[in-house]
């Protein structure tokens, strides 16, 4: 764009060319003078600005009507504005909060200024492409025919949120088939402990009665996995203080067990674990 400033003296006429910079469009004219004058564009002098957006429309060659026109209308919005600011500001009925007339005009600035951010970007891209040199993709001929096992939209094909509910609703439905209506009401049954010391007690029990006892005897008599395993530890601890003797005639035999203890010898274990079998004859203990 050119403007033409004319000087007369008393002989000629001397004709002086100004170059004025090009802008996309009246929101680039606007954002171009904020920068320039350091101003917020969250709060805008819109009397300022007006004054010099004005006086840069003057300045603009008129030829193009199409282009000339866009700046005119911003020319208007701004005298809008700016007589706005001058009444008592409007107030929001929903809110109550007072309404600034620069608010849209904010708005439309910053969504040009993203807009325009974003091109130069993809300018600068494009440019640079020309410095980069690529080579054609080579991958393993295994690598090139993989198929992925599974095509999530072809697995998903046709599924709707009402075919995902009735799905839903089959499987709480199969789940509450196998609840059993009578089971499901018994209440937690606790497993009974099993402790060591009534367990060496029961082993003295035996070996001081029956002298000599069969050890795979001894074990068929437990009827749980926990009472077998206890068991086995109480022959192994009573062996080691020397209370019991075990002895394997042939390899791969049954084992004995045989008491090195008086027959009378009596023990305050020995008569908890009694009590605590509910004083069952020894007959019924092994």
């Amino acid at each position: 764009m050119q403007a033409i400033a004319a000087w007369k003296g008393n002989v000629n006429t001397v004709a002086i060319s100004v170059n004025l910079p090009v802008f996309q469009g009246p929101l680039d004219l606007l954002l171009h003078l904020i920068d320039k004058n350091k101003i917020d564009i969250y709060d805008i002098p819109i009397a300022e600005i007006t004054d010099q957006y004005l006086d840069y429309v003057r300045q603009m060659d008129h030829e193009d009507m199409d282009v000339t026109s866009e700046f005119m209308v911003m020319a208007a919005t701004l005298i809008d504005i700016k007589c706005r600011m001058l009444l008592p500001r409007e107030v929001d009925e929903e809110t109550g909060e007072e309404i600034d007339p620069r608010e849209t005009l904010v708005q439309q600035l910053l969504e040009y200024k993203e807009y325009k951010a974003i091109s130069q970007k993809l300018r600068d891209y494009a440019d640079n492409a020309g410095n980069l040199v690529t080579r054609r993709q080579h991958l393993p001929k295994e690598v090139a025919r993989y198929t992925p096992p599974v095509d999530p939209a072809q697995l998903l094909d046709g599924v709707t949120l009402d075919r995902l509910h009735d799905i839903f609703v089959f499987v709480l439905k199969r789940q509450q088939d196998k609840v059993d209506p009578i089971r499901s009401k018994f209440g937690h049954i606790e497993r009974d402990e099993v402790s060591l010391p009534d367990k060496l007690d029961y082993v003295q029990i035996v070996t001081r009665k029956k002298r000599k006892v069969s050890f795979r005897k001894l074990l068929e008599k437990q009827h749980t996995k926990m009472n077998t395993v206890v068991t086995f530890l109480a022959v192994l601890e009573l062996m080691k203080l020397g209370k019991i003797h075990c002895t394997q005639e042939n390899l791969f035999g049954d084992i004995e067990i045989e008491s090195l203890e008086d027959v009378h010898e009596t023990s305050l274990a020995g008569d908890a674990y009694r009590e605590d079998a509910g004083n069952k004859p020894f007959n019924e203990l092994f």
